[in-house]
């Protein structure tokens, strides 16, 4: 079983749910850190689900504050994602927020 460190990197250039990252078949992940930058001088918001295989959509951060001009990492603790599962992130507001996520994939 193979141990691959990854991120993953995002621009939020529009306000739709956008993937951040989908766990590839036969493989498990733990995301060890989201990090979320504001570098816009207006406050914002993220939302970021996981989507499980069979297509439920489960929140982790509902309008979480991103204050301008500010960094922040959302966990605290390793989240554990499955095979098929995907990591999505929605900004409030275009072109404000960037987001990288650290993860172990297993396979």
């Amino acid at each position: 079983m193979p141990n691959n460190y990854k991120n993953a990197k995002l621009d939020l250039t529009a306000t739709t749910a956008t993937t951040l990252y989908t766990c590839p078949a036969a493989a498990t992940s733990l995301v060890k850190s989201i990090l979320v930058s504001n570098d816009s001088a207006s406050d914002s918001t993220i939302t970021v689900t996981i989507t499980n295989a069979a297509d439920a959509i489960f929140s982790l951060y509902k309008l979480k504050a991103i204050t301008a001009n500010t960094t922040i990492e959302l966990f605290t603790a390793p989240l554990v994602v499955e095979e098929g599962e995907i990591l999505k992130v929605t900004a409030a507001a275009a072109n404000r927020l960037h987001v990288v996520a650290s993860f172990l994939e297993v396979s």
